[in-house]
């Protein structure tokens, strides 16, 4: 795949977030066997297991204030994108939550992504 490929997939991933659809983004842009990663957490794997983990956090989400898009880059089969991510917790919080995420691409699909945020 193309860097120019790579980064349009990464741009539509991205958009779909920015629009509220991130359970039809991850159902769409995720392989089975993705591993998912915060910081140096353990990995979590499997598409049912990382869609849960995105429901609670969702769960855990009043409203939606935004999501900004910063940079992004692709090379090989890997794309970063930064990005920042506001919301209301439904526990009153505001939260803005700025990250790079670090993809790596299989046919069209996110195999294994690491989140690097503080």
């Amino acid at each position: 795949m193309s860097k120019t490929e790579l980064r349009s997939l990464a741009e539509q991933l991205h958009a779909r977030i920015s629009q509220g659809q991130l359970l039809e983004a991850f159902d769409e842009f995720y392989a089975e066997d993705v591993s998912m990663q915060e910081n140096l957490n353990e990995p979590v794997v499997g598409h049912s297991a990382n869609r849960e983990r995105e429901v609670a956090f969702l769960a855990g989400i009043a409203e939606v204030q935004g999501y900004d898009v910063h940079a992004i880059a692709a090379h090989d089969d890997v794309t970063f994108v930064e990005s920042t991510f506001r919301f209301r917790s439904t526990e009153g919080t505001e939260v803005s939550m700025t990250q790079v995420a670090r993809s790596r691409w299989r046919d069209g699909k996110i195999t294994e992504e690491r989140f690097y945020h503080g």
